[in-house]
């Protein structure tokens, strides 16, 4: 098989894995997870700021996310919008996979570059994650819930950085669908 071949079925077999979906008693090795975070520290980014930051929670310490989640949510969200399944969600998904990883970005103000540049490449760095989860055989989501994005304070983030959500990594209990594309010659303008 050449390499596109393999890259391209690594591509269309790459899903969103959600929280109901791990088998949260499978712990992931710690090796693996490296490898993951690897395939992160090799996206691109403008004048090389490398701007992804990873804090990886397992075990215990996700417990503690699920807490300060679900206790974000009950302190900022007015009564009349308040669900008991969202913050039961809030508590419960980070147990559900053994992995969850908070996608930071650090800005470096010293390299002058506008925000979106470098929330671009993050976004590049959380897709080789999901790429390597896939050719590692894990199912993967990036979730930004509410919480999340303002975990500054749980972080501990200084202030030339940003939470932009959390990365699921476990291994798929359940088959997952497959998707489909729309056709690709409607996206495309020949100049």
């Amino acid at each position: 098989m050449e390499k596109i071949d393999i890259l391209m079925d690594i591509i269309r077999t790459r899903r969103s894995v959600f929280p109901p979906l791990y088998a949260s008693d499978k712990e992931v090795p710690k090796s693996i997870i490296e490898k993951i975070l690897e395939a992160a520290n090799w996206a691109p980014s403008h004048k090389k700021t490398e701007p992804w930051r990873f804090y990886v929670f397992t075990g215990q310490r996700r417990e503690d996310l699920g807490k300060f989640m679900a206790d974000y949510y009950l302190e900022n969200t007015p009564e009349t919008e308040f669900s008991q399944v969202v913050f039961n969600k809030m508590i419960q998904n980070p147990l559900k996979a053994p992995v969850i990883i908070a996608i930071v970005m650090h800005r470096d103000l010293s390299a002058n570059l506008p925000e979106w540049e470098d929330i671009a490449a993050t976004a590049c760095a959380v897709q080789n994650m999901a790429l390597a989860c896939t050719a590692e055989g894990l199912g993967s989501f990036w979730s930004t819930p509410r919480p999340a994005l303002n975990a500054d304070s749980f972080l501990k983030l200084s202030e030339n950085e940003r939470c932009l959500g959390i990365f699921y990594v476990g291994y798929v209990e359940k088959e997952v669908a497959s998707v489909e594309r729309g056709d690709l010659s409607e996206k495309i303008i020949w100049m």
